[in-house]
């Protein structure tokens, strides 16, 4: 059976208990990132508190748990709320290259095909600092929000890996959900203000979502 990545973002505090709730259920494989939201607000950022800290989980499991585990994390930490947290889930290995890379696509085995699903998740990963402007273009774009990653390996000289892909220390993703009519704007936006597509300038990807939970048009991530 095909395996599933489900992707949680929750404010901090809450990853080690969704993990918790997910193993009860069969999951074996997940992992606890730290980052920041952005809350789209004008109150909040004349004030200053247009960020929250957030945990990241990403969880590996069998496709056919998928609905299960939304169906849990949603009730559990009620989801269906706005700001209470967002879910999503992909499909492992069906990832998008923006440029793409025949490496890439080769190292990773990727399919090309977008699919007819709703949502698409937009990953870009640049230099440490260029974040903030990525996160500024995609909401110029429409995008509700974006989520920060700390992509720093865990010694002082080694690189990590997302997604089969190797990152070196200093580096942040930012991460995007957004409605795939919406996507090819974002892309520009973003391209139009970091030099993706220089050499060393980073790496943006698209991956397809399968599902998804606590959604809205007013959603951050």
């Amino acid at each position: 059976m095909e395996d599933s990545a489900t992707f949680v973002i929750v404010n901090t505090g809450k990853g080690t208990n969704v993990l918790q709730e997910a193993k009860k259920i069969g999951v074996t494989r997940g992992a606890i990132f730290l980052g920041k939201g952005t809350v789209r607000n004008r109150i909040l950022e004349l004030l200053g508190f247009d960020e929250v800290k957030k945990e990241i989980v990403i969880m590996l499991s069998d496709a056919g748990l998928e609905g299960r585990i939304h169906a849990v994390i949603r009730e559990k930490f009620q989801m269906d709320k706005p700001n209470y947290g967002i879910m999503f889930s992909l499909p492992v290995k069906k990832v998008i290259s923006i440029n793409h890379c025949p490496s890439l696509e080769a190292e990773m085995g990727v399919k090309t095909d977008m699919g007819d699903m709703e949502y698409e998740v937009i990953f870009t990963i640049i230099d440490r600092g260029q974040a903030d402007e990525v996160v500024d273009a995609a909401k110029d774009a429409g995008a509700p929000g974006a989520t920060i990653i700390n992509a720093r390996g865990s010694g002082a000289h080694e690189d990590s890996k997302f997604f089969g892909i190797h990152i070196e220390p200093e580096k942040e993703i930012v991460l995007v959900v957004v409605k795939k009519k919406k996507t090819e704007a974002i892309i520009e936006s973003i391209k139009g203000r970091v030099d993706i597509d220089e050499p060393g300038g980073g790496i943006m990807f698209v991956m397809d979502v399968n599902r998804t939970s606590g959604l809205s048009e007013e959603s951050y991530f």
